[in-house]
C-alpha cells in the first residue's frame, strides 16, 4: 500500500539521483544579446580599417600613391589576422605572464564552439571565438595605422616584413601587459584577488586603466610611426613641393566610417550589452563632437580659416583621446577630454611636427600618439567618482571601491604611457633597422617620383 511517507521517500531518492547527475555549479552560458553585440562590434572595427582607415589615408596622399596606401592597409590587416590566428592570440591571451602568455592556443588549438571566455562581470561569459575575432580586429588596425607615417616612399615588402616583426615583439606583449587577466569569477576574497592579479599582465596588475586601447593601439602605433618616419627620411621635395591631399572627399568618407566604426571599437570593449556599454557609446559620441569643434575653431583662430581636413582630423583626434577613458568617465569628463584632445592634436600636427622636423606623412604621431597620451593621462583624473567617473571596481565586495586617488591613478597612467612609448620605440627602431639592412626600407628616387601605384603594383587608382 502506498503511503504519503513512501511517496516522499521515492521523491527524495529521485531528487538525490538527479542532483548527483548534475554538476554542483553549472557553467554559465553566453547570453545571446552579448554575443550579438560583440559580433556587430567586431564588424564595426573591421569596417574602421577597410574601408575606413584606407580611404582616410588614401585621400591624404597624392593621386599617384592612392592605390598603394589602400593596398598597404588592406594587406597589412589581412597579414595580422593570419598572424593573430597562428600565434598572436595565444601569446596575448593564452595564459599568465607579465608580457607574454604561451603557445597553448596556437592556431586556436582547443578553442571551439563550446569554449568560453570571461568578461568583466562575474558569471558572464562570451564564446572565446568572439574574443579572438574582436581582439584580432584591434591588432589589425593598430598595425595598419603605422602605414600613414611611411606613406609615399616605403617599399611594400618592407612594410610587410616590419609588420611581422613589430606585431610579434611590440603589439602582442603590450596587449598582454595591459589587458590580460583570468577574469573575475575566481575572486571571492583578498587572497583569490591576489592570485588572479599575480597572473595578470604587468600593467593590468599595476592598475593601469585603458578601456579600449589608448596605450595598446594609439600610443603604440603613433610612436612606431614617428620612429619609422625619422628612419626612412623625408619625401623628395618635402617642404618645397605641394603635397596637398588629392581627395578630401575620400578623407571625409573615411573619417565618417571611422567615427561610426569606433562605436564598436569603444563600446564593444565592454564585452557585454549593458549600461556600461551605453556609457562608452555616449562618451565616444560626445568627445568626438567636442574635439571636432575645438580643432575647427582652433584652426580658424590660428590659421584664419577652418578646413575640411581640420574638421575630419579633429574628429579622429577626439576618437583617439576618448578611447582609453570611454568606459571610466562621465559625459562631462568626455566633453573635457574631447576639447583638450582636439587642441593638443592640432598642436601635434603643426607646432610639434615642425619642432621634431620629421616627415610623418599622415600625422600618425601627432594625432594617435598625442591623442592617446592626453586620453590616457586624463583617464586617471576623470575616472574619479567625485568627477562623475565610475571609479575602480572592487571584485571582492563586487562594488565600486570607496577609495580613489586621482594623484595615485594618474601616476599609474603615466607609467603605462612611458612604458608603452619606450617599448614601441625600441622595437620599431630594431624592426626598421633590420628591414633597412636586409631588403631595404625605401623605394628608389625614380620610383618615388613616378608614384608607388604604377611602380609597386602596376596599377593606377584613377584612369584619365
Amino acid at each position: 500500500m502506498t503511503t504519503p511517507r513512501t511517496v516522499a521517500a521515492v521523491a527524495a531518492v529521485a531528487a538525490a539521483a538527479f542532483l548527483a547527475a548534475e554538476p554542483a555549479f553549472a557553467a554559465p552560458e553566453p547570453a545571446k544579446g552579448d554575443v550579438a553585440w560583440i559580433t556587430v562590434a567586431t564588424l564595426l572595427v573591421v569596417m574602421m580599417t577597410v574601408p575606413g582607415l584606407a580611404l582616410f589615408y588614401g585621400g591624404l596622399v597624392r593621386a599617384k600613391n592612392m592605390l598603394s596606401v589602400l593596398m598597404q592597409v588592406l594587406v597589412v590587416f589581412a597579414l595580422v589576422i593570419v598572424l593573430w590566428t597562428a600565434y598572436g592570440y595565444s601569446l596575448a591571451f593564452g595564459g599568465d605572464g607579465l608580457f607574454f602568455g604561451n603557445l597553448s592556443k596556437a592556431f586556436l588549438a582547443g578553442i571551439g564552439t563550446g569554449s568560453t571566455a570571461a568578461t568583466f562581470s562575474k558569471g558572464v561569459v562570451l564564446p572565446e571565438l568572439s574574443i579572438v575575432a574582436f581582439q584580432g580586429a584591434f591588432a589589425g588596425i593598430t598595425c595598419a595605422l603605422i602605414v600613414g607615417a611611411l606613406a609615399e616612399r616605403a617599399r611594400f615588402a618592407a612594410v610587410l616584413v616590419f609588420t611581422v616583426f613589430w606585431f610579434t615583439l611590440c603589439y602582442v606583449p603590450i596587449a598582454h601587459a595591459v589587458w590580460y587577466w583570468a577574469g573575475p569569477d575566481a575572486i571571492v576574497d583578498a587572497a583569490s584577488l591576489d592570485a588572479v592579479s599575480a597572473g595578470a599582465g604587468f600593467l593590468w596588475r599595476r592598475g593601469a586603466l585603458d578601456f579600449a586601447g589608448g596605450t595598446v593601439v594609439h600610443i603604440d602605433a603613433g610612436v612606431a610611426g614617428l620612429v619609422g618616419a625619422w628612419m626612412i627620411g623625408k619625401r623628395i621635395g618635402y617642404g618645397r613641393e605641394s603635397m596637398a591631399p588629392h581627395s578630401l572627399v575620400s578623407t571625409m568618407i573615411g573619417a565618417s566610417l571611422l567615427w561610426v566604426g569606433w562605436f564598436g571599437f569603444n563600446a564593444g570593449s565592454n564585452l557585454e550589452a549593458n549600461a556600461a556599454t551605453a556609457l562608452a557609446f555616449v562618451n565616444t559620441l560626445v568627445a568626438t563632437a567636442a574635439s571636432t569643434l575645438s580643432w575647427t575653431f582652433g584652426e580658424w583662430r590660428f590659421k584664419g580659416r577652418p578646413s575640411m581636413l581640420g574638421a575630419a582630423s579633429g574628429a579622429v583626434a577626439g576618437l583617439v583621446a576618448i578611447t582609453p577613458a570611454c568606459g571610466f568617465v562621465g559625459a562631462a569628463g568626455a566633453l573635457f577630454i574631447g576639447l583638450v584632445g582636439g587642441l593638443a592634436c592640432l598642436w601635434g600636427v603643426n607646432g610639434l611636427k615642425r619642432w621634431l622636423d620629421v616627415d610623418d606623412a599622415l600625422d600618425v604621431f601627432g594625432v594617435h600618439a598625442v591623442g592617446g597620451i592626453v586620453g590616457a593621462l586624463l583617464t586617471g583624473v576623470f575616472a574619479a567618482p567625485v568627477l562623475g567617473g565610475t571609479g575602480i571596481h572592487d571584485y571582492v565586495a563586487n562594488a565600486v571601491s570607496p577609495t580613489y586617488s586621482i594623484l595615485g591613478q594618474s601616476w599609474v597612467q603615466l607609467q603605462a604611457v612611458l612604458l608603452t612609448a619606450a617599448w614601441s620605440a625600441v622595437v620599431a627602431f630594431a624592426g626598421f633597422e633590420l628591414v633597412a639592412r636586409t631588403i631595404g626600407l625605401r623605394v628608389v628616387e625614380d620610383a618615388e617620383r613616378q608614384g608607388l601605384d604604377i611602380v609597386a603594383h602596376g596599377e593606377s587608382a584613377y584612369h584619365r
